[in-house]
């Protein structure tokens, strides 16, 4: 099932909150080599993990982590604007309706609908936000595989050739992506926006009934 989960509450999930920072280490340093900090529990974590940032994480029956993704609204701190701003030409990005996504991660584990499932759950984000736009950092892998989940970014800034490139983009999941997705996890639209609900019942933003979210 897909969960959304605040930082401040991860510890509510030990299990999951463990082997996703754990796969983020061994995706980030392990395979793709990196520089990022590892500490002696073996996860990956960064600046960024303290500002509560939301995470919709992919969980497998075994109550694993299966796949994640870290957002963050551009209002606030954000890794495109303090470390990424060369891209956009010095351009800051900020706006309550453009939020970060950063951190894709699948552990070496996942089942094959892990990818489709998070694009799922960010285009419920977007829906339930009431969001125009992501905005992240990625590689020609990452750029891959957004395209293959159905989610071509906009690129408006990019260094490097081949391999070392890097760009930075903007992408958005309309209505009409939802169909194809929503097969491809096999659930339906009812589910998936229950699991939203049940994340995210409590929480500040938006009002998660059913009336809201068939119209969001």
């Amino acid at each position: 099932m897909l969960r959304y989960i605040y930082a401040n509450d991860l510890s509510r999930f030990p299990l999951l909150r463990d082997t996703m920072f754990r796969d983020r280490a061994e995706q980030f340093s392990k395979r793709l080599g990196w520089d990022v900090t590892v500490n002696a529990a073996g996860e990956e974590r960064d600046q960024y993990d303290d500002l509560n940032p939301l995470y919709v994480i992919w969980e497998m029956a075994d109550g694993r982590h299966g796949g994640s993704m870290r957002f963050m609204p551009t209002v606030g701190r954000t890794m495109v604007n303090e470390h990424f701003s060369h891209l956009t030409g010095g351009v800051t990005v900020e706006s309550p309706l453009i939020w970060e996504c950063t951190r894709f991660c699948l552990s070496p584990k996942a089942d094959r609908r892990a990818s489709a499932a998070l694009a799922l759950g960010a285009g419920e984000l977007m829906s339930a936000f009431q969001l125009k736009h992501y905005i992240g950092v990625f590689d020609p892998r990452m750029q891959r595989i957004y395209r293959l989940m159905g989610l071509e970014p906009e690129v408006i800034g990019s260094s490097g050739e081949g391999r070392d490139e890097i760009g930075v983009g903007l992408w958005s999941m309309d209505e009409t992506a939802f169909e194809p997705t929503l097969k491809r996890v096999g659930v339906s639209r009812e589910m998936s926006r229950g699991w939203l609900r049940y994340s995210l019942s409590g929480k500040p933003g938006p009002v998660l009934t059913d009336n809201a979210a068939h119209s969001a």
